[in-house]
């Protein structure tokens, strides 16, 4: 063979090892569903796991040195996957993580501290995060990942049905609910008027239940515990399950629905409402255009005040990443490039309906005129969440069991709530 020849492979051979070995890959673990056809164009997807997954790809299609692999996990069990990880020091690159649980992982020494210098010297303003979104990330006095959102419940609704009841002002607002009997009386209507259920939500799966029993303790000033005392078997939240109840006695709603059976009910036109988050904002926009979805005239609605205190259960989405990352100096740099990607791309995050965490992507024109947001602008002033705790999961998970256990089992409220508050003491 022609030594020429031979060189010009070797030295072709040579460069592309260089390349692959320049490259670092990240592995990234999340939630948020599949996306078959997600693509590097951002601005064409729509839904959270079509966005999310276009923000990665994008990244991907730079030519930065880094490649990003997306591991598969599964919403449901997605903390215990990302607990085995960590047990097994097999921790992913980047994660996404709940504001709730950073005190549960940054406790046991899991995740990275992130000084604001490393931050600011990736391209990533900690100054531009809104208060709230500071505090997210924020324990014991350190920041433990880059804000990615504010999200809250919301009452998202069917206005074509809500006006048949009429209840619809002459502002084309939908008049909604203020006090628990006032609740009763808009589903009577509701349903005189159609046939239909008034209130549709996740009351049989994921602790949706949980977060409005959460919302009205909250309007009546009290909380399932203040970081000391647990105060779950109380006349407040006596009256808060009550008013769920009485939804159900009444036959405005079905306690026996899971999250996706919820869902299909509201976009089927099966109800006048359904409480779910901000997460849902942009797919039901999209779902109500189209001729063959019986939901057409969508709005979005701060989550109404019942008692005396507007207040709606809320979390935030974070990235963090995990403490033994520090030993790897190419890829910690080449993960807070894609954490400064991510913190970039917070407007294109926000078009879920998400409220954004950045102070100047909040005060934008692009931001302001995305749609249905005027419509619950309010929600990040109510937004409450419940004190930082290292077992919210497993409070969360006693709360949604004896939750479930009245109003689909038909336990007493009062015991159940007592046994509620023993097990919270137990675990806490």
């Amino acid at each position: 063979m022609n030594k020429a020849l031979i060189s010009t492979a070797l030295a072709a051979c040579c460069a592309t090892a260089s390349i692959a070995q320049a490259q670092t890959t990240l592995e990234l673990a999340r939630f948020f569903g599949d996306c078959d056809n997600a693509g590097t164009d951002v601005s064409a997807a729509v839904g959270e796991a079509c966005i999310i997954q276009s923000i990665i790809n994008s990244f991907d299609a730079e030519d930065n040195g880094v490649r990003v692999d997306t591991l598969p996990t599964d919403w449901g069990n997605y903390y215990d996957q990302l607990m085995a990880m960590y047990a097994g020091r097999n921790a992913p690159d980047v994660h996404v993580i709940h504001k709730h649980r950073i005190a549960q992982f940054a406790s046991l020494g899991a995740l990275k501290a992130l000084p604001e210098e490393d931050l600011r010297n990736a391209g990533i303003d900690p100054g531009d995060w809104a208060p709230r979104a500071r505090e997210a990330v924020s324990y014991n006095g350190e920041l433990y990942g880059v804000p990615m959102d504010f999200h809250a419940n919301l009452w998202h609704i069917n206005m074509g049905l809500m006006e048949a009841a009429g209840l619809v002002n002459d502002a084309g607002e939908p008049i909604l609910p203020s006090s628990p009997e006032e609740l009763v009386e808009h589903a009577r209507m509701v349903k005189e008027a159609t046939g239909v259920d008034y209130l549709t939500a996740d009351f049989a799966e994921f602790p949706i239940g949980v977060r409005l029993v959460l919302a009205m303790l909250w309007q009546q000033d009290t909380n399932i515990f203040d970081g000391d005392n647990v105060t779950v078997n109380t006349p407040e939240a006596r009256r808060a399950v009550e008013t769920i109840m009485s939804l159900f006695d009444g036959g405005y709603a079905r306690p026996n629905l899971n999250y996706n059976d919820s869902q299909q009910a509201f976009l089927a036109g099966e109800a006048a409402i359904l409480v779910n988050g901000t997460w849902v904002v942009d797919f039901y926009d999209a779902e109500a255009a189209k001729a063959d979805v019986a939901l057409n005239d969508y709005y979005a609605a701060d989550f109404p005040t019942l008692f005396g205190t507007p207040a709606t259960w809320a979390d935030s989405h974070l990235w963090s990443l995990p403490s033994t990352i520090a030993g790897e100096p190419e890829k910690y740099e080449a993960a807070l490039s894609f954490l400064a990607w991510l913190n970039d791309h917070n407007i294109d995050w926000a078009r879920t309906g998400h409220l954004a965490v950045r102070e100047s992507v909040l005060a934008s024109d692009a931001y302001q005129s995305l749609p249905h947001r005027d419509e619950y602008a309010n929600t990040v002033n109510i937004a409450r969440d419940t004190p930082a705790s290292v077992r919210y999961s497993a409070i969360q998970d006693v709360l949604n069991r004896e939750l479930q256990s009245i109003w689909l089992q038909g336990k007493d409220i009062e015991r159940a709530l007592a046994d509620a508050e023993r097990e919270i003491n137990r675990i806490r």
